[in-house]
């Protein structure tokens, strides 16, 4: 069965985005699929929550006395909006180090105010801006609960990449795990999507998993369903569908991917590995949507812009929309 989410131009077709994913149970078993549920790709920052795990394998919770709200930003894409930036400043702070240790380069904030109060204040971003910055100041964190050095901790031979890889090998139960580098300079792995889902599935039901694992992957579960607004920002996806569905773990990826950890549906809890072939972001959101929607949790009648996005050229007019359309085949 496939998926593919279509942009239309006016009335034209203009493109189609294949869309592959995999449903997947605590213990493996594919229960649905579209496209190729083996598809391997770089999980990107989908797999954050579980890179976060290293803040409980290493003592650097209990060292840094690192709050919920920091392992959500640790999870998190940020926007770059002020709390955002401030948070990150100060998780910093707590672990004695500075942004010169960041090693996530800068970019601009995704948040549109955000950008535009840098701009009118004549500020240049910096590296607490980038959505990646939580996620470094983790790994930083965990370099020194490690007692190892925390320079060079974005390189692959570097002991908390080493405990990361031997994470997800441990949860998605794939031995080898090839790798390239992410956009904020570490090491993202790659895998077929479902074992991949398979983590998402363990992050919806901890106790399925090995049992070292297990308090981490609860604490991360419950530091982002409380704080959803620091895993990403009010105006994006993965913070709206935490906001506005119970039970649910929602996280974006570069290139097309998306991870889902659902703890509450009629199959029991189960995960979600997604990946838009193309690597098309605008094309992933509706599909997300669907999904929900075609597994009945979400309501047509909740409100979200990207059930049926629109195209808008440089002057704000609307010339076309993007529409997913998918059938899951059950296994």
């Amino acid at each position: 069965m496939n998926a593919y989410t279509y942009l239309y131009r006016g009335g034209l077709l203009e493109n189609r985005h294949k869309v592959s994913l995999a449903i997947v149970d605590p213990s493996g078993r594919v229960l649905a699929y579209c496209g190729n549920p083996y598809l391997q790709a770089p999980l990107r920052s989908s797999a954050k929550p579980f890179q976060t795990l290293a803040l409980y394998l290493s003592g650097a919770i209990q060292r840094f006395g690192i709050s919920p709200a920091e392992v959500a930003l640790t999870c998190a894409s940020h926007d770059g909006a002020e709390q955002h930036v401030a948070m990150a400043a100060n998780y910093l702070r707590k672990i004695g180090l500075d942004e010169s240790y960041l090693a996530c380069g800068t970019h601009p904030p995704f948040d549109a105010d955000a950008r535009k109060a840098l701009q009118q204040a004549g500020q240049a971003p910096t590296p607490l801006h980038n959505n990646c910055s939580g996620k470094h100041t983790g790994m930083l964190a965990a370099a020194l609960a490690l007692g190892v050095s925390p320079h060079g901790y974005e390189q692959p031979e570097h002991p908390v990449q080493q405990l990361n890889l031997q994470t997800l090998r441990e949860l998605s139960g794939q031995p080898r795990i090839p790798y390239g580098v992410d956009g904020c300079s570490v090491p993202t792995f790659a895998l077929p999507l479902a074992p991949a889902a398979r983590m998402f599935a363990l992050l919806a039901q901890p106790e399925a998993a090995p049992a070292k694992y297990q308090a981490g992957l609860e604490a991360v579960f419950r530091a982002m369903r409380q704080h959803p607004d620091l895993v990403a920002g009010p105006k994006s996806i993965d913070t709206v569908l935490m906001q506005k569905l119970p039970g649910l773990i929602a996280k974006r990826g570069a290139d097309g991917y998306y991870g889902l950890a659902l703890r509450d549906t009629r199959w029991g809890p189960v995960g979600i590995a997604l990946k838009v072939e193309s690597g098309s972001n605008e094309a992933r959101e509706p599909m997300v949507v669907r999904l929900l929607e075609e597994l009945g949790l979400l309501s047509p009648e909740v409100e979200l812009e990207w059930r049926r996005p629109l195209i808008r050229n440089v002057r704000k007019l609307e010339v076309g929309h993007l529409e997913a359309r998918l059938e899951l085949c059950w296994v």
